[in-house]
């Protein structure tokens, strides 16, 4: 049972026990607590559900479009601009910021690069030298430690200041950052095609019902205290 369930159902006994036992003070405190507390928890329910005859009902399936809009503007406007872009290739003094290729570079399969080697050797003047050894299949065995020393020889030269100068040099050219940006955007268009208003209106419920169900109970609450001011000044 949650919050507003407990707070209908406690403003609701005040209400009928207050009527049969004939007390005016709590049967006007208990109906003021119902009647505030009903009105808040219709309005919460009125956020995602339609209710027939209620304009303005379920407004956020209604406002799903511009749900979606404003989440992609958002993101695009605040998030994704070009400064905030240029911010994020640069340190906090403004330099080139290190980009750590390593990772991706040791993922990277340099297999083609000593086959193009061998391609050359084999068509270079040291072809029939290397014929006379066996051929190709002589140079396997140099596979392996030829394609970790690329690796290593890679990796050193993306990790000096001088690579990563010109690499931020280039991200920061006006087309590429426009391109990164028309990158991100339609990235996040795609992700917010795959929403239905049926989602929308479960992750929202998700975040916040559950903060709105406070409202009911104030709802109630000052429902009640007005119930009571109401019930003493007639008393008075």
């Amino acid at each position: 049972m949650n919050k507003s369930m407990i707070t209908n159902v406690i403003a609701l006994v005040c209400t009928i026990v207050g009527y049969f036992i004939a007390q005016p003070i709590l049967f006007t405190v208990g109906l003021f607590a119902l009647s505030g507390a009903i009105t808040n928890w219709l309005a919460v329910h009125m956020l995602f559900e339609k209710v027939p005859g209620l304009y303005g009902s379920g407004v956020i399936p209604a406002r799903f479009e511009e749900f979606k809009a404003g989440i992609r503007n958002l993101m695009m406007e605040q998030f994704f601009t070009e400064d905030n872009i240029d911010r994020f290739l640069s340190n906090r003094s403004g330099k080139a910021s290190a980009i750590d290729l390593t990772p991706i570079i040791k993922k990277v399969d340099l297999s083609p690069a000593f086959d193009s080697l061998v391609d050359v050797i084999e068509n270079s003047s040291f072809g029939g030298m290397l014929a006379m050894f066996g051929g190709s299949e002589a140079l396997q065995p140099l596979k392996e430690p030829f394609v970790e020393k690329m690796q290593q020889a890679v990796a050193d030269i993306t990790s000096t200041e001088e690579f990563n100068s010109l690499l931020r040099e280039e991200l920061e050219q006006p087309n590429v950052i426009a391109g990164m940006r028309d990158k991100v955007s339609d990235i996040i268009e795609k992700r917010l095609n795959e929403l239905t208003p049926e989602l929308v209106k479960e992750i929202i419920q998700t975040m916040i019902r559950k903060h709105l169900g406070w409202l009911v109970v104030w709802g109630g609450v000052f429902g009640g205290l007005i119930g009571l001011i109401a019930a003493l000044s007639d008393v008075v």
